[in-house]
């Protein structure tokens, strides 16, 4: 029988018409290369490479053996990645990294929504600002990194791929003690609540626009407590909707921010296709944020 290793060797042989070539695209080395080559020699006990010149080429039989080959392992490949769909989907496992806000919201949704189309497929949820999740991503701890990014965002690095799910509307958070409403730069003189780190950069260029530099008193990135504490007038902050929506203390005032707009994105490293779990779960993210 012939062996399918050295059957992509030789059709890789016959794709570049060098050993070297070959052994780069296969990540083997030259001698590993010839080694199957000659193994498949002698297991077919048909000469399949002559040398030519400086090179070598492929005899009338290495040929031959080559388009078959060809054909096999395109075959193979096929029938691999219709598999993987098949039990990927049914007993297979995605992993998600997800912002505060975004698990207390849309994510829940997503969840149930993928349990109902695919029961037997299991998802782990991880709770994790956007640069960790991020890591967590370029490392496989994660197969998705559900992520936010503002417009002084650094890019991403290569390899992400960004795909967009909703954007998230900002909103000046106030009490009755600090002054209900207003604009930002009503606020100069209040003490801050500052959030995670991408957080606290929107907020310090969202203030200087207004003209000021705001005194961040408490950082927090717990919404709950965010909200407790304005409620109670230690302080003033601005929140994301979707933090809003994950829990909102009556206490408060909400005034929207212009031109203060998050964009929220599951991401993917590598190239595409994505595996079939996380396509699937790519699909049901999308389906549970966009109209």
């Amino acid at each position: 029988m012939l062996d399918i290793v050295r059957l992509r060797v030789l059709a890789a042989v016959a794709r570049h018409g060098s050993v070297t070539a070959a052994a780069r695209e296969l990540h083997y080395s030259q001698p590993s290369v010839s080694h199957h080559l000659a193994k498949l020699e002698a297991e077919t006990g048909a000469k399949l490479i002559q040398r030519a010149g400086r090179g070598i080429r492929l005899t009338e039989a290495g040929r031959l053996l080559a388009e078959r080959a060809t054909e096999i392992i395109g075959r193979l490949d096929s029938a691999s990645a219709e598999l993987s769909a098949h039990v990927g989907l049914r007993a297979g496992r995605v992993r998600l990294a997800a912002f505060p806000s975004a698990l207390g919201t849309f994510v829940p949704q997503a969840a149930a929504a993928l349990a109902r189309e695919h029961p037997g497929l299991e998802l782990r949820l991880t709770e994790t600002e956007p640069p960790d999740a991020l890591r967590m991503l370029r490392a496989g701890y994660v197969d998705v990194a559900v992520i936010f990014r503002f417009e002084n965002t650094d890019p991403e690095d290569d390899g992400i791929r960004l795909l967009h799910l909703l954007d998230d509307t900002s909103y000046l958070v106030t009490s009755g003690q600090s002054g209900d409403g207003g604009d930002l730069a009503s606020h100069r003189d209040s003490r801050w609540i500052g959030g995670c780190d991408r957080c606290r950069s929107h907020l310090l260029e969202l203030c200087a626009r207004a003209g000021f530099e705001p005194e961040i008193a408490f950082t927090t990135d717990d919404a709950v407590a965010v909200q407790a504490l304005v409620a109670a007038g230690i302080g003033v902050t601005a929140l994301p909707s979707l933090a809003l929506r994950a829990h909102r203390n009556p206490e408060v005032t909400l005034t929207e921010l212009p031109g203060s707009t998050r964009r929220v994105y599951a991401a993917t490293y590598g190239e595409p296709p994505d595996p079939p779990a996380t396509a699937a779960l790519l699909a049901t993210l999308t389906s549970v944020t966009r109209p």
